[in-house]
């Protein structure tokens, strides 16, 4: 088995003016994070390091940032003065929330009466049938529950006596 030797030599990562100068041409292109480094011939770790120990770094990428967004809304607002409806609309849209107006037009042709839609209401209940049970048997314990509607809870059932009122709990 053969080993290879790689010399390793620490990298000593200064923010030289050519440096600085492919942050900001990155930057102004519009690219962000690890791509920016790459892009700045950088790793993406080499360039943290340099963004945390030089303020100068940061500054490169933000002013790079902002002469593309510059550069850009320039261009659209001379493309707006020369004509260009689309280029405009954009520039309201985004830079000065303008929203196109969806107008509908709903008239109401009839009178609402409300004892007239009670009438009509009740025309459409349906009368339904029941049958009253009066009394259920449990299987587990024989004894006769109340389901009737007379008899509610916390007042005495004839079947149940006393067992009907609710107790009251921790008292």
């Amino acid at each position: 088995m053969t080993f290879y030797s790689f010399p390793f030599e620490p990298q000593r990562i200064e923010a030289t003016e050519a440096r600085l100068e492919a942050i900001y041409d990155a930057a102004k292109m519009g690219l962000k994070g690890d791509s920016l480094a790459l892009a700045a011939g950088l790793t993406p770790a080499q360039h943290r390091k340099l963004a945390e120990f030089d303020p100068l770094v940061e500054f490169a990428e933000l002013k790079g940032r902002a002469d593309g967004e510059f550069t850009a809304a320039k261009t659209l607002h001379e493309a707006a003065r020369d004509g260009d409806a689309k280029a405009a609309l954009d520039i309201l849209k985004h830079q000065h929330g303008w929203v196109a107006k969806q107008q509908i037009d709903v008239s109401i042709d009839q009178q609402i009466s409300i004892t007239g839609a009670l009438e009509k209401a009740q025309q459409r209940v349906i009368e339904g049938m029941y049958t009253d049970i009066s009394h259920i048997e449990d299987h587990n314990d024989a004894r006769q529950i109340d389901t009737g509607r007379t008899a509610g809870v916390g007042l005495p059932s004839p079947e149940l006596g006393d067992r009907n009122i609710p107790e009251k709990c921790g008292r």
